[in-house]
Order: structure tokens, then sequence, then C-alpha cells
């Protein structure tokens, strides 16, 4: 039968090499898949460019792995956390300003556009946002029908990490409220896509329309109730 489960958070983000491109869900700690960043954190892959709408929060998860020197690159949003009172909430400007971390900072919806298009097996497309300003440098431009456009790439990766509420064996996740986030298109764009789910819930127990990310996209399924 076919079973995508695996028990424990280390098994799920084993198979993660050094070098990887991750997408990780969450906006700010909503949707956070903290487990799996802090197994990846003990599992040792160093090297990786990360993918998410932030630089972390708090003391955990993202920020922790950017804290300790495991992440090369970081695409986002907004890199800042505004929460100065913990050592690590700070850990990707401080790692930023000491040349050890690359940055591409770009605008919200441009980035899920972009995994959207690599998720729909799209190629660039052009993108009014950020035409005239230090986003669109290095990068094609054009204006059409008076319009300026700066081409955007789609965003592929090798994996994505991300935190659903409930899941089936075969892998079909449901999201609640905020959690969802940018974890549905993330797991149409990654090669292999890890959740971390609330309960593994029996097959069929999720109606199909209200199944938000279908199994099709979805290569391990691991219970961290939290």
């Amino acid at each position: 039968m076919l079973d995508k489960t695996v028990n424990t958070l280390t098994e799920a983000v084993s198979e993660i090499p050094d070098g990887a491109t991750i997408l990780v869900g969450g906006f700010g700690g909503s949707g956070a898949p903290i487990a799996l960043l802090e197994a990846l954190l003990e599992q040792g892959a160093k090297d990786l460019v990360v993918v998410s709408n932030n630089a972390g929060s708090g003391t955990e998860g993202l920020n922790a792995l950017i804290g300790a020197g495991r992440v090369r690159k970081l695409i986002c949003s907004y890199p800042k956390s505004a929460d100065k009172s913990q050592p690590l909430a700070a850990a990707f400007e401080q790692m930023y300003r000491a040349g050890k971390v690359e940055l591409e900072c770009i605008p919200q919806g441009t980035m899920v556009e972009r995994m959207r298009a690599a998720g729909a097996g799209l190629g660039p497309f052009f993108s009014p946002t950020g035409y005239g300003t230090l986003l669109a440098e290095g990068k094609e431009t054009r204006v059409i029908d008076g319009i300026g456009y700066v081409l955007e790439q789609p965003i592929r990766a090798d994996y994505a990490l991300v935190k659903a509420d409930r899941g089936d064996r075969w892998g079909n996740l449901t999201y609640r409220l905020a959690g969802r986030n940018f974890a549905p298109v993330m797991c149409t764009a990654a090669r292999h896509a890890i959740a971390q789910v609330r309960e593994i819930v029996p097959l069929g127990s999720i109606p199909p329309e209200q199944v938000m990310t279908p199994a099709i996209f979805v290569q391990k399924v691991v219970c961290h109730a939290s």
C-alpha cells in the first residue's frame, strides 16, 4: 500500500544534502515547520539556499539554521526580524553584515508567482512589480503598452518543508487558517515536499473538496503534534 508517512522528524529530513535549495513555509511563526527545521539543524546539511517569506522569528527554526552558518543564500520578502529581545532574532542581519550569507530580496507577490510558475511547468514571466527600482537591476525589462515590466525566473527547489494541520498516508494535506500561507504552492515547486502535520488521519477522512495540497505533490509526511 502507498504510505508516505515516516516515524520521525530525523528520518523525514535525512536525505537533504549539502547545497540543497529548500522552500520553507510560514508567515512569521504562522505555519512555520519549526520541528522540521530543528531536525535539519541536527542533521547537519550546510551550504543551503533557502526560500522563505522572512528570515524566521524567535530563536529557533530558520533563525537557528541561519545563526549556525548553515544557510549560504536567503531568498525572501523581508529578512529582518522586529524581535530584538532574543539573541538569535537578528541572526540573518548579523550574518549578512559579516558577509556570511547572501540575500536576494523580492516582493512577496513576485516570490509566490515565481514558485507558482515553477509548479505549473512554466518559464519566465513579465511582472510590473519592481520596474525602475534596484530590484530590477541585472534583469531584462520591457515596456509593453506603456507599462514597464521585469522578466522574472521561476523558482524551482529540491525540497519544500511545510507545516500542515492534517494529512493522510497518501500525502493529502489540509491547513488551519493562516497556517496555509505559501505551503501549497511550495509543494508544487519542489521535487520533494516534506510535511510536518499535527495529525495523521485515515485515508478518505479528508473530503476531496477540502484537500488543500493533493498527495501527488507530497513525498513524506511526519506527525508532530504542536
